[in-house]
């Protein structure tokens, strides 16, 4: 019986460990293992900036259906279709573009040949295999763009139908008498106004038999408000709520806040439409960061469009484009503080949605901002159809079957840990406060810079130690008040928001001496402790942390300006060696 009992749990580890690889396998072959492809795979850090995963849960950028295909090794119809439907795709494109037949014959054998090896053991997604095809049609071809001229002409048909004299008369039309309850006041007009307005526009983004096809057609008056009976369905109180707009049939506690919405771009044509709505919410007082693709897509908009399409370039000729990839937290907070309404970045992808490969500038977007608007099926996909949560309230807006546009809504959980730029403000300020406090009572203020997450996985050690050193300072100095970063330190704080909280401080003015932790007061700390010193910990000081090295950059431009403050520590040539954060992380990229 024991044997019985060895074999099985035997049979069960295989079994486990068999899974795990094929779990890896998926990952690696994907291109989406960061560990793999640190250069194009997002760290952990920065995805969860955006997704809210379980402890030791890998976010994975498919539907729950299509990932559950793919672990389930089996020959799955479902996986099986939708590889044929990608193929399709890109066999179209060779018949749309490639005029030679005898290119056309090898193009198409080439893209097969790829597509049977990549599709061989189901390990793949299918966005991604069909990005590995589109890529090679691109580069076969020397085609930089396919559907170039066919977005164009979108957004130019679009942009017609909203210059029309027919769609202004329909958008300004009111029937009063069609109203259930009538605005009696100026207030109820305008709230009515605003929701009446926000859901013909919402509406229009689903006409696309306006500007895609053949045969479009601009309609009469009647036409366009034919449009705007259509349904507009699901969550659209929850959406019209954090838009602050108060809708007819329903109350809106928080309406007239301000938000920031990360707005992610989908179709040609359909965009102008998205524009549309996007200043009007401006217009409301809502900042926009508007996403687009980083690299052509079939249809999508992408960023290239934002600089040579003149019709997009035109529709956003008021905001600001934004084409730093790697836009630090600092700077994008100022960007979001200055005028500007709507701003526009590329999330440097070629899919319609892979947050593992998103770039950074569109991470920390997504952080920043209050709520997300996808657009359209594939994107509801990513969102909706998959356990994940995000750190934000995420919307969908789709057009349906006969025109119905439908909204759904994926709330951020309670547990997300968010610190906006205003939280860390107002920290900044309390900390300064106590800072004046102590200069009003004839205290010396010192500031003490020291490791805390340059060696990973010793945060709470460096906490320790630094804490025991200005303990053991404090009763050494007289009538000096020594700031202890690590006490400040919050779970769900990254290297972004400390820096961005401390920077703060630290130009504040109330710094008397600015003191970098040396060796020789990491040594002190173990001997009072009655500990030897560590090996990870022998030789190291200030100089080996990515944050002092920041610090030490902003020490010497506050001495500038206060040239009486007082500088201990290790010189400052000496700070060289780290020079960048990971992105989200508590130590230098390099480690």
């Amino acid at each position: 019986m024991n044997i019985d009992m060895d074999m099985k749990r035997e049979v069960a580890d295989n079994h486990k460990a068999a899974q795990a690889a094929w779990e890896a396998a998926f990952y690696i072959e994907n291109h989406l293992d960061h560990a793999a492809y640190p250069e194009e795979v997002a760290p952990p850090e920065q995805v969860g900036f955006m997704v809210h995963t379980a402890p030791e849960e890998r976010y994975y950028p498919c539907s729950e259906k299509m990932y559950q295909a793919i672990m389930g090794r089996n020959a799955s119809d479902f996986l099986q279709q939708r590889y044929r439907e990608v193929l399709e795709r890109i066999l179209y494109l060779v018949d749309a573009f490639i005029e030679k037949e005898d290119e056309k014959d090898f193009l198409k054998a080439l893209i097969r040949i790829k597509f049977q090896h990549e599709t061989r053991d189901e390990l793949m997604i299918p966005s991604r295999i069909e990005k590995r095809l589109f890529r090679i049609f691109l580069n076969q071809t020397n085609i930089v763009d396919p559907y170039l001229e066919e977005k164009y002409l979108r957004n130019q048909r679009a942009v017609q139908v909203l210059s029309s004299k027919e769609f202004k008369d329909a958008f300004d039309y009111v029937d009063l008498s069609a109203m259930k309850r009538p605005p009696v006041s100026l207030g109820r007009i305008r709230d009515n106004l605003n929701s009446l307005e926000l859901q013909r526009l919402f509406l229009m983004t689903g006409a696309s038999e306006l500007w895609q096809g053949e045969s479009c057609m601009l309609p009469d008056k009647e036409g366009f408000l034919d449009i705007f009976s259509r349904p507009l369905t699901g969550d659209v109180k929850d959406l019209f709520c954090f838009l602050g707009v108060r809708g007819e049939s329903f109350h809106c506690s928080d309406a007239g806040d301000r938000k920031k919405i990360l707005w992610l771009a989908n179709e040609a044509g359909e965009i102008i439409m998205d524009l549309k709505i996007i200043r009007y919410l401006a217009r409301l007082g809502h900042k926009i960061v508007v996403s687009f693709k980083g690299e052509p897509i079939f249809t999508k908009v992408d960023f290239a469009d934002v600089m040579e399409d003149r019709v997009l370039q035109q529709a956003l000729e008021t905001a600001r484009i934004l084409g730093d990839p790697e836009v630090s937290k600092n700077a994008l907070v100022d960007i979001l503080r200055k005028e500007e309404n709507i701003i526009v970045i590329s999330d440097g992808t070629r899919e319609n949605v892979n947050l593992l490969l998103a770039c950074t500038t569109f991470a920390r977007a997504f952080k920043e901002c209050d709520l997300i608007i996808s657009r359209g099926e594939e994107q509801r996909r990513r969102f909706f159809d998959t356990h994940f949560q995000f750190t934000r309230p995420v919307f969908n807006i789709c057009t349906m079957e006969g025109g119905r546009v439908d909204i759904l809504h994926k709330p951020a959980p309670q547990d997300v840990i968010r610190f906006s730029h205003f939280d860390l403000e107002r920290r900044a300020k309390g900390i300064i406060g106590q800072m004046k406090d102590a200069r009003e009572n004839g205290m010396a203020v010192m500031f003490y810079s020291g490791i805390i997450g340059s060696i990973p996985g010793k945060i709470d050690e460096a906490k320790r130690i630094m804490t025991v050193f200005i303990d053991y300072l404090r009763t050494l100095f007289a009538r000096t008040f020594i700031l202890n970063p690590s006490q400040y330190y919050e779970p769900g704080m990254d290297a972004d928001d400390l820096m961005y909280m401390w920077e703060i401080v630290q130009r504040s003015g109330y710094i008397d001496i600015w003191r970098f932790q040396t060796y020789e007061d990491i040594a002190e700390t173990f001997t009072l402790l009655g500990e030897k010193v560590p090996p990870e910990w022998v030789g190291k000081d200030a100089t080996y942390s990515t944050g002092c090295t920041k610090e030490m950059h902003i020490a010497m431009d506050v001495l500038k300006n206060n040239p009486e403050m007082q500088l201990m520590g290790p010189p400052a040539e000496k700070f060289m060696r780290r020079k960048d954060y990971g992105v989200g992380k508590m130590h230098d990229k390099k480690l």
